[in-house]
Parts: C-alpha cells; sequence; structure tokens
C-alpha cells in the first residue's frame, strides 16, 4: 500500500499494532483498516480479541466516571467488539443489524455512508432499551471521520433524547476538521459527546489513489479475485455437525438486546461447545464465525483457547477485499461463496480471509442454516481443513406483540390482545368451491387459504337483530356461569385465552361478566388453534412469558363433535413437554352440546347470536390462517383485519346486547352455578357418537365433513360446500338463519327427530367443481 499506492498510517506507536492497511474493492473509499485485534478479517488468538475489548470498555468507563451507560455496537465488524464493551461496564447491549426480522419492527435506522452495505436497522426486543442509562456508548472499529455515529446520534436523538453520548473505538483516525465537525454537531443538539479510542493516527494518500486503486481492483479477473486458498488438500475433510450444545434460552447475538445477565449465562454455553468440540480436534484450530455472529464464537475460542494449544479466531464478512500473497500485505488468501443469511439485502456474496487450519470450527445461527451454506462455504472448508466443526446455536427471536383495536380488530383495546399476526395486505381468499376440493383432495390444509367473507343483506341482518334479542339473557346467563365455574375453579385472577376467531367474543363477555360480578380486571388475549395443526405455539410461549402458564384458560364459543377440544388437549400436553410449562389443556366453552368439556354454561345447543355471521360479529377479523409461505418463524398465526367492512361490524351491538342482560340474570346465576359445579360434568363424547352414527348413515366415510350444532351447521353454510341439514323439528326459532342460508344455497334441509343437536350440516363429500344434478345443485362426483 505505501510503496505501489503511497498510502501513509501515523500516529501514535501502538497504532501499527493495532491495525494494516489493505485495498478494498469499494468506490466509497478505497483502502481498508485490517485490524490485528478485532477477529473479523485477520484470525488472531480470541483471547487478545476479547481482551482489547475489555481493555477498550474500561477506558470508557474511566470517562463515563460512574455514570451508567447502554452500549450500542454497529453491523457487521464491531458486533463483537460491542459485547466485549458492554461485558467490561456491567451494562445492556444492542447491536445495529442488516437483517429483516418478521417478529422485530424496527426502532430506529441510519445510514454508514462509506460502506458497501449502508443500511441499519435496530431491531431492540423492546424499544424502551434504547432510553436505557445515562449515557449511550457507541462502538465501532474504527472511527474515520465520525459521520456513522453523527447519523447515529441524530436518529436516537430525535426519538429518544440524552443529555451524554460517548464514542469508543479501537482507533481514531478522524482529521482535524472532522473532530471540528463533531464539536459543532454536538453544540448544536445541546448534548456532550466524548470520544475514546486506544490509538489515534492519520491515514493520508495521493489525489490520484483512488482511480488507480479502482484500476486495479477493476482489472482483477474471476480467478485473480479468489486469490490463493491455501494449500490444496488431496480430498475433502470430515464434517461434523454439532448441534443442541448451546441452550435455546441463551441469546447468541446482541441483534435484539443482551442483557448484562446474560454474560454468565453465554460463557456457560461456550464452555460446554469448547468440551464437546476440543477432543475432535489436531492442530491449529481456527474459530470462524459469520458476519453480525462473532462475540459467541469469540467465546468458544477463548474456552478452546484454554484446552488446545493453538486457537485462533475470524468472521466471514461482506467487504469484498483485494488479495494479494505477499510478505506484509494483510489479506493473503480468499474464501468466495454465496450467503446463507437472511439478510434484508439479498444474497450477496461473501467472503472469509486467511483461512488456514487443521480444523475449522464454522459458528452459525439456525436462520443461516441454509443447503446454500452447505455447498458454499462448508464445501469451500473442507477443501482446507481436515475437519469442518458446525457449530449451530439456536436463533433467539423475538415475540411479537399483541395486536390491539383500533389499528387491528374493532374491540376497544383493553378488551383483547391478538396474538396474531396482520395478513391484511396478504391476497388469501379463494372461492368456496375452488377451496373445497383443494382441501378434500388434500391438496391443500383448510387453514392455508381464507374464503370471500359473507356479506348478509338487510333480510339477514333483520334475522340477525332478531336472534340477538330473543338470544341475548340465554347467552348472558351461560356467560355468567361459565364464567363463575372458571372464577371459582381456576381464580381468582385467571388469565383468559380465547381461540380466535368464534371464541373471542365469549372471552370479551367472560372478562366483562368478571368484572361487573366481582370488579376485577381479567388479562384477555385470543389465539389460533387449527385442526390438524395444533396450537400456535408462538402465542403459547408469549403467554408463558407474560403471565403463570397454568392460570390460563382457553376459550371457545361451543363444541360439536370435540375435535377442536381434542386437539387443544393433544396440542397443550406437546408444548409443555417441549417448554416445560404447566398450561392446563381444558377447554371452557359457552355451550357443549356435544358433552366434551367439564367447563361450560349449559350443554343445550341453542343459538348463540355470534354463530350467524363471519368478521362482522368477531371483530372484524377472519378466521385464522396457517399458511408457511407468508409467516416466516417465529410469527404468530394470522389473520386479516377487514377494515373496509366497518359499516356492517356488529361486535360490540353483540357484546353490548348481551351486557345489558347481566343484570337480568345475575340473581339466577348466583343460585344456579354453585349446583352446577357440584354436578356430574364429566364429558361423554355423546356427540362424537352421534356424528359417526351420521357419517354411517349417510355414506360420507369422513366424520371431518359432519359438522354438528347450530354454530358448525352455520360454518358450513357460510364457508364450504353445503350437501344437506338435518334439522330436529323441535328448534324453532333458533333455526330460523340456518333456514334461510339453506334456502338460498339451494341446499335440502332434512327433518331428522331425535338428533342430539339442534341441526347438523353435512359438508359435500367426495367433492369434484363441475358435478351437478339436472337442477344445478352439486352433487357426488
Amino acid at each position: 500500500m505505501a510503496g505501489e499506492f503511497g498510502v501513509e498510517l501515523t500516529g501514535y506507536a501502538r497504532l501499527g499494532t493495532l491495525v494494516r492497511l489493505a485495498l478494498r474493492r469499494n468506490p466509497r473509499r478505497a483502502h481498508l483498516l485490517v485490524s490485528t485485534v478485532l477477529g473479523k478479517h485477520w484470525p488472531a488468538d480470541p483471547r487478545l480479541v476479547h481482551g482489547v475489548g475489555l481493555e477498550l470498555g474500561r477506558a470508557v468507563a474511566a470517562v463515563l466516571g460512574g455514570s451508567s451507560a447502554f452500549v450500542l455496537g454497529f453491523a457487521e465488524t464491531a458486533t463483537g467488539l460491542g459485547h466485549c464493551v458492554a461485558e467490561a461496564l456491567g451494562a445492556d447491549y444492542l447491536h445495529s443489524t442488516r437483517r429483516s426480522v418478521a417478529t422485530a419492527p424496527p426502532a430506529a435506522g441510519f445510514e454508514e455512508e462509506h460502506s458497501h452495505a449502508s443500511d441499519h436497522r435496530l431491531l431492540p426486543e423492546d424499544p424502551a432499551w434504547l432510553r436505557r442509562g445515562d449515557a449511550l456508548v457507541l462502538v465501532d472499529d474504527e472511527l474515520s471521520t465520525g459521520r456513522t455515529a453523527m447519523n447515529t446520534i441524530a436518529a436516537l436523538h430525535a426519538d429518544h433524547p440524552r443529555p451524554r453520548y460517548l464514542i469508543a473505538a479501537l482507533v481514531d483516525l478522524r482529521s482535524d476538521a472532522d473532530r471540528a465537525v463533531l464539536d459543532r454537531f454536538a453544540a448544536y443538539h445541546g448534548i456532550r459527546v466524548d470520544v475514546v479510542a486506544l490509538a489515534r493516527g492519520t491515514v493520508r494518500w495521493p489525489d490520484d489513489f483512488p482511480a488507480r486503486a479502482a484500476a486495479v481492483t477493476a482489472a482483477v479477473t474471476a480467478a485473480e479475485s479468489a486469490g490463493p486458498a491455501g494449500p490444496a488438500r488431496s480430498g475433502p475433510g470430515e464434517v461434523i455437525v454439532h448441534r443442541g450444545l448451546w441452550p435455546s434460552g441463551v441469546r447468541e447475538s446482541g441483534r435484539h438486546g443482551f442483557a448484562a445477565a446474560d454474560v454468565a449465562a453465554a460463557r456457560l454455553a461456550a464452555k460446554v461447545v469448547a468440551a464437546e468440540v476440543a477432543p475432535r480436534c489436531s492442530g491449529e484450530v481456527l474459530v470462524l464465525g459469520t458476519e453480525e455472529l462473532m462475540y459467541a464464537p469469540t467465546l468458544i475460542g477463548v474456552e478452546l483457547a484454554e484446552l488446545l494449544p493453538a486457537v485462533r479466531v475470524s468472521s466471514t464478512t461482506r467487504s469484498p477485499v483485494h488479495v494479494l500473497d505477499q510478505p506484509g500485505y494483510p489479506i493473503r488468501s480468499v474464501l468466495r461463496f454465496a450467503s446463507s443469511d437472511p439478510a434484508a439485502d439479498g444474497a450477496g456474496p461473501r467472503f472469509a480471509y486467511n483461512v488456514a487450519a487443521a480444523d475449522v470450527v464454522l459458528v452459525i445461527d439456525e436462520d443461516a442454516d441454509r443447503p446454500v451454506l452447505w455447498s458454499g462455504l462448508v464445501e469451500q472448508l473442507r477443501a482446507q481443513a481436515l475437519r469442518v466443526h458446525v457449530v449451530v446455536l439456536p436463533t433467539y427471536r423475538p415475540l411479537p406483540p399483541p395486536l390491539r383495536g383500533p389499528g387491528f380488530g374493532s374491540y376497544r383495546p383493553d378488551e383483547v390482545g391478538w396474538l396474531l399476526t396482520d395478513l391484511s395486505s396478504v391476497t388469501l381468499e379463494a372461492p368456496t368451491e375452488e377451496r373445497e376440493e383443494a382441501i378434500q383432495s388434500g391438496g391443500a390444509h383448510y387453514a392455508e387459504s381464507l374464503p370471500v367473507e359473507y356479506q348478509p343483506d338487510a333480510e339477514y341482518q333483520a334475522l340477525f337483530a332478531r336472534a340477538l334479542d330473543g338470544a341475548a339473557a340465554r347467552v348472558a346467563h351461560a356467560v355468567g356461569v361459565v364464567t363463575e365455574l372458571v372464577l371459582a375453579e381456576r381464580g381468582p385472577a385467571p388469565v383468559l385465552a380465547s381461540l380466535a376467531r368464534a371464541g373471542t367474543p365469549i372471552g370479551v363477555l367472560m372478562r366483562r361478566w368478571a368484572h361487573f360480578a366481582h370488579g376485577v380486571e381479567l388479562p384477555h388475549y385470543a389465539v389460533s388453534i387449527v385442526r390438524g395443526r395444533g396450537i400456535d405455539t408462538v402465542a403459547l410461549r408469549w403467554l408463558a412469558e407474560h403471565h403463570d402458564a397454568s392460570s390460563v384458560v382457553f376459550v371457545d364459543g361451543w363444541t360439536g363433535k370435540g375435535a377442536i377440544a381434542r386437539e387443544l388437549a393433544a396440542a397443550v400436553a406437546d408444548v409443555n413437554t417441549a417448554l416445560g410449562t404447566a398450561f392446563v389443556p381444558e377447554l371452557a366453552v359457552l355451550a357443549d352440546p356435544g358433552s366434551c368439556v367439564t367447563t361450560f354454561g349449559t350443554r343445550d345447543d341453542f343459538l348463540v347470536p355470534s354463530a350467524c355471521l363471519n368478521s362482522t360479529v368477531s371483530g372484524l377479523v377472519s378466521r385464522t390462517v396457517l399458511n408457511r409461505d407468508v409467516l416466516a418463524p417465529g410469527q404468530f398465526h394470522g389473520a386479516k383485519f377487514y377494515r373496509e367492512l366497518a359499516a356492517s361490524d356488529v361486535s360490540n351491538r353483540f357484546l353490548d346486547a348481551v351486557t345489558a342482560r347481566f343484570a337480568d340474570v345475575a340473581d339466577r346465576v348466583a343460585a344456579e352455578w354453585p349446583a352446577a359445579r357440584q354436578a356430574d360434568r364429566s364429558p361423554t363424547w355423546s356427540g362424537w357418537r352421534d356424528v359417526e352414527a351420521i357419517s354411517e348413515r349417510y355414506g360420507i366415510g369422513d366424520v371431518t365433513l359432519v359438522k354438528p350444532g347450530v354454530g358448525e351447521t352455520t360454518r358450513v353454510l357460510l364457508r364450504r360446500v353445503p350437501w344437506k341439514v338435518l334439522a330436529r323439528p323441535d328448534a324453532g326459532e333458533d333455526l330460523a338463519h340456518v333456514r334461510l342460508l339453506a334456502e338460498r344455497r339451494g341446499v335440502p334441509l332434512e327433518e331428522v327427530p331425535g338428533l342430539t343437536f339442534a341441526c347438523v350440516g353435512l359438508i359435500h363429500p367426495r367433492y369434484t367443481r363441475g358435478a351437478t344434478g339436472a337442477d344445478g345443485r352439486a352433487v357426488l362426483s
């Protein structure tokens, strides 16, 4: 760099021990300072990397003089260094990232102007982290002009102002003019900005250096760009994969926040990894981190260095550096490969420099564990090393916050928190016949798409209004009984988790009854459960982290044959085993005509008016969706908020009409619920037996196509391709809306005396679009 281009690095004596100059392929800045102590481009002793980071942290502490701090590190190069500074300070830590994480909306963002990947995001699990500490400490490997730090301070100060900031770097290479700019910046914002560095100096170059450097890098062919990759081997090395060594509860990085208390757990996890890997290593060992994942590999390297004689640490990088295999030049070889990192800017090329060791310990997180990793970087490492140890760390994903109205749903924000992902902008609706054919053929699961929302006309709306007026007191009574049972047996402060969406209005009413009768405010959330796929485990993780799992009561509207009760019991048992939680796998419902649960308001099969409609009586929220094409790992199940149907929304009208009858039924509820508690409430599963008999009698052969009860029959008529409806002759007005819907869809209604349920909806078996009879109705194909 000095002889060919005239670039000079001058400063205090220590500067030359901390960095060396290289040429990089970047139009914004032609030179690169290669740190010898960072563990990035230059493999270094991990104890040196860790120790220098702690030294910088102690220097920061001396300047802070006892003030508390929150530490922010810059991706990707300074993520590990920032960890070490925070460790020395005993402070909480966050580093910027170039990943886009579905469960973590950005709290802030800023630009790194000279970088080839300039966008930075801040994705704290809790945005309140950005207000921690008396001072904000920004950590970078080098301070060249200070623009990145000023961009960051300006972005954060606008939302989270504080009086003091401190910039910490290994080396400070700013000019006098740059220092003056920072002083003016601080004065303009009325803040104090200190700078701490282990060495200071300057980089000087001739005016023609950028152009000459660009010409040299542009002239390099693809083969020459790869550079020497180290000594060739006669055959590929062994690959040893290590999973499950790093506990899932220990954070692998500071992407979403890393508390001071997390350090001890990370050190212990690194010790466990080293103890497993060390006995299988021989000769020199290189621990290779990946992009932003630098601190955990450094800690693993520190522990390996206690067990093995020669250990170094470095990391893959986005930085394209000119490679020259000559003594004195810091970048002698390179591996070039496609990225497996799920970054927002795509899978551009990535690099690993100066890789040469008998054993390479490649440390990745789960999100980077993709086929392109194994076909790319791992295969290249196999060509260099005797053994490649791939250590996969679990990726910590922050749990998303609940959605609340009016941003999602039309219920008041205090009445329910939706543990769902908002998919309102995604097209998921499909014609009913198309969905039915796909579901029955096995080509799609019912929860992967949505039916087109039924829009009631004036006649049907009038029918709903009459049904609500006639049933409000009956619903209020059942709400009172089931809520009193829950409070007596699971109280005094249970957490309601209604099954979206039919259970959600019932959960809101139970919450209102608890306040009306006892003056208590019960937390209430809506969670998704999908037949055949189970309950949303991310939602249960959220509930377990925020509440006592044993206090959670799952709520639904009604039972039919009991499929959801069975699904819930099996799914919650699995979750309890996997997470070590104590959720009670039981369901509380308003009506249990199928005799499937022990906690219910009534076992009568009667019209719950909320069953008459879809989203317009359920907070304008769709049925839940579980479609991995539109949901990322760590997200809740999805649903849509139909804002455009607000003019037809009767969700709160339904709630208010039932709530208004609480006082009318209160004495009756108080007199009856103790006896209900003492009665034998054991499930008989009579509904399931009836469904099996109906399936056999009508030659259906699939109980999932038999939907018993008023609520389930209504769903069949609104969402599926109905074949026929069975109705008990004495059901009366409870079936007025069912008769109207059946008539409109041309579905025959058969009177069947002696039915356990008021009605049963039969879905067309073996349905294929286009198979119709002479009257135009769909028939068996």
